[in-house]
């Protein structure tokens, strides 16, 4: 197997990777893998596959030689609701913007991933995962701003593609430690974010219509991983921000003319082996969002020309979507009934990230899903090669809102609601 014939695969496949990867902590997945996926996303010390660099590098090295690859579909469902607005003063044709919004324009995603380790001793290896990382999409056939001037559909589109090429080593028979090199290609698109709101943005020709912008960055992951215990792993990880360049496309969108960096997270994790053929993990991680300007400034005042003081869209003080740091709790075990079956269940729990003065924006991204269940298993085939599948379900959420229309644009509410079904398979050997 030559490494960079997959390498190139991926990439072609990972561009073409749906967005909202798999169900979701905000907009990051709940885990990589369909093995951990299956377990609620429980993973920083429980390694089951070549994936296992984005979850802790240093798990790596305790897979041994192996590839593996994966598909999922992934199906979102996005609602919006406006009520209590009458933007009739501040020039809107319609007089409200009120009704009811379907964010599915477009609902089928189906997400691949790859991962290939190799041992060069018994105690180091390299390796190479590549994931969709994330992402946002809706598209409101029904444009809510209509009545501001803006046509076509409501949506955006953004998706990130890591390659992590990833070194580990065993540093004594119980404790291991990791590195990897995050190499990012994002890709986004917004359409009906026009007309009469325009006058939100610092540079309204590049705030909406004007295709799919790309950027590429990069980042670095660390992990450790360490028995305490014949029965109990413990895991350690921190990923740094990941400095982007600027959708030049979307200067007048996105703060600071266009950047859109990803956030810094890390966390922890154990695992532990509760009987020979059953194991319990849990990790607890946290997501820095409101450390990246785009994502968490928020949306308070409209600029000066819809009456408001506050800053224009794309400025380099300018309001993002207003999400907030969040943890998220991810516990999970897995049974082997034989050497040929191994059965998964997990819950996952997230923060909420979208204060309730903060959805009028967010009907672009309501990320608002908290609670996840998760079920899966691994059958082992005669050869050894394993098949893997993973269902998990983020159960229904409402955030309504409090305070989220300004004034200057009618005031009222902007209330959004998501749920998420995802389901996977993959092939291991």
């Amino acid at each position: 197997m030559k490494m960079n014939k997959i390498v190139v695969s991926l990439l072609a496949a990972g561009v073409m990777a749906s967005p909202l990867a798999h169900a979701t902590n905000g907009y990051l997945p709940i885990g990589y893998g369909q093995k951990n996926e299956a377990m609620g996303g429980a993973s920083i010390a429980l390694p089951l596959d070549s994936l296992a660099a984005a979850n802790n590098p240093a798990g790596m090295v305790m897979v041994g030689d192996r590839a593996d690859l994966g598909l999922t579909l992934f199906r979102p469902n996005r609602t919006a609701e406006i009520t209590g607005n009458n933007c009739a003063p501040a020039g809107c044709g319609g007089g409200t913007l009120n009704g009811t919004y379907d964010g599915n324009g477009r609902s089928n995603f189906f997400i691949p991933t790859l991962g290939y380790n190799k041992m060069i001793n018994a105690d180091t290896s390299l390796g190479v995962s590549v994931f969709g990382n994330g992402g946002m999409n809706t598209q409101y056939n029904t444009n809510p701003f209509a009545p501001f001037g803006a046509n076509g559909n409501l949506g955006i589109n953004l998706e990130q593609l890591f390659v992590a090429p990833t070194w580990a080593m065993k540093i004594n028979p119980t404790n291991a430690v990791g590195v990897s090199l995050n190499l990012v290609y994002q890709m986004f698109s917004a359409t009906g974010v026009n007309g009469a709101l325009a006058g939100l943005s610092s540079n309204a020709t590049a705030l909406s219509d004007n295709g799919t912008d790309t950027t590429t960055g990069y980042g670095v992951k660390i992990g450790w991983t360490g028995e305490v215990t014949p029965l109990v792993t413990l895991g350690a990880t921190y990923q740094s921000k990941t400095k982007m360049g600027k959708f030049s496309k979307y200067s007048g969108l996105f703060a600071d003319q266009g950047s859109f960096d990803i956030p810094s997270n890390y966390g922890v994790g154990i695992a532990v082996k509760a009987t020979p053929a059953t194991t319990v993990a849990f990790d607890v991680q946290r997501t820095n969002y409101a450390d990246v300007a785009s994502v968490g400034t928020p949306f308070t005042a409209v600029p000066p020309t819809f009456g408001g003081t506050g800053p224009f869209l794309g400025a380099s003080n300018g309001p993002g979507f207003g999400w907030k740091n969040i943890n998220a709790y991810k516990l999970g075990v897995s049974h082997a009934f034989s050497s040929a079956f191994t059965l998964r269940a997990g819950l996952n729990h997230c923060d909420q990230p979208i204060p309730n003065n903060q959805t009028l924006l967010n009907m672009l991204a309501p990320g608002v899903v908290q609670n996840h269940l998760s079920l899966g298993g691994t059958w082992t085939l005669a050869n050894k090669s394993e098949v893997t599948v993973a269902y998990v379900h983020a159960f229904k959420q409402t955030v309504n809102g409090s305070g989220s229309i300004p004034p200057q644009m009618g005031g009222g509410e902007a209330n959004i609601t998501m749920h998420e079904d995802s389901l996977g398979i993959s092939y291991g050997w």
